[in-house]
């Protein structure tokens, strides 16, 4: 679901600041900062949307997101990419190439940082043994 453009900036605060009180929301706006009550509205709005929650505390709510930040951006970008570059990674990447004026050295470099990204955390997965198997033994460890 897309977001307005005041839906966005109340979610970025709130992302950033994790959880919130409708002040601190529009204490967080630089000036001139939104009226109160549009910083209330904006939030019961994203409220209704799934986007955000709240806990009562007498007559006030303390206001967090519900959405992450990352599940936002990609569904955000996986719609960019679907509604502008037929649904193809490259094109778009390609887009953004000639529009930033990249040069073969910025996607090399790009490239690398990819490579690095994408092998964080990837660890290789531990051997399944069926109940026959021979399971190895460390030939490091002393025999009793």
């Amino acid at each position: 679901m897309q977001l307005t453009k005041a839906e966005e900036q109340v979610m970025q605060i709130l992302w950033d600041m994790k959880e919130g009180l409708v002040k601190d929301v529009r204490d967080s706006f630089s000036d001139p900062k939104p009226a109160r009550n549009t910083v209330s509205t904006v939030l019961r709005i994203l409220e209704k949307k799934g986007y955000v929650g709240h806990k009562a505390y007498a007559n006030v709510h303390l206001y967090h997101p519900l959405v992450s930040k990352s599940d936002y951006s990609r569904s955000q970008l996986f719609g960019l990419m679907e509604g502008y570059f037929n649904n193809s990674f490259p094109a778009m990447a390609s887009f953004f190439a000639r529009e930033k004026d990249l040069t073969i050295r910025d996607l090399e470099e790009l490239l690398e940082d990819t490579k690095r990204e994408l092998s964080k955390g990837k660890e290789q997965p531990a051997p399944i043994y069926r109940r026959n198997d021979k399971i190895p033994q460390d030939r490091n460890k002393k025999r009793k």
